[in-house]
C-alpha cells in the first residue's frame, strides 16, 4: 500500500527544470519535463555527487552539472558509456498538485 504527500504545484516547477524536496533519506529532486512529466530521483549524480537538480532537463533525461553524465529520469540509470545509478522515487499528479510516496520517508529507517 502506498500512501502519497503533497509536495507542491506543477506550476511551482518551470518547464525542463526541478525542485528540491528534504527527507530523512536526503534530498529528492522533482523534475518537471516539458511535456509536462514529472519525476522523482535521488538529487545526487552517482559520478562525484553532483546535484542532479541543478542540471539540464533534456527529453527524459537529465544531465549533471559537474561532469556531463546523462542520467535517465525514468529509471535512474546513467546512459551512455556511464555506468550508475541513483534512486528513483515514485511520483504522481493529481490536477496541479504533485504527490509523492511516502515510502520515501521510510527509507532512511530501512
Amino acid at each position: 500500500m502506498t500512501n502519497w504527500v503533497e509536495i507542491g504545484r506543477l506550476s511551482d516547477i518551470p518547464k525542463r527544470g526541478a525542485r528540491c524536496v528534504s527527507t530523512p533519506m536526503g534530498r529528492v529532486a522533482v523534475f518537471r519535463t516539458a511535456a509536462d512529466e514529472i519525476y522523482a530521483i535521488e538529487d545526487r549524480c552517482p559520478h562525484k555527487g553532483g546535484p542532479l537538480s541543478q542540471g539540464i532537463v533534456h527529453g527524459s533525461a537529465v544531465t549533471c552539472p559537474l561532469h556531463n553524465w546523462v542520467l535517465s529520469l525514468e529509471t535512474g540509470t546513467a546512459l551512455g558509456a556511464d555506468e550508475g545509478e541513483v534512486r528513483r522515487f515514485d511520483i504522481r499528479l493529481e490536477g496541479e498538485m504533485i504527490l509523492l510516496d511516502v515510502a520515501v520517508m521510510a527509507v532512511a529507517a530501512d
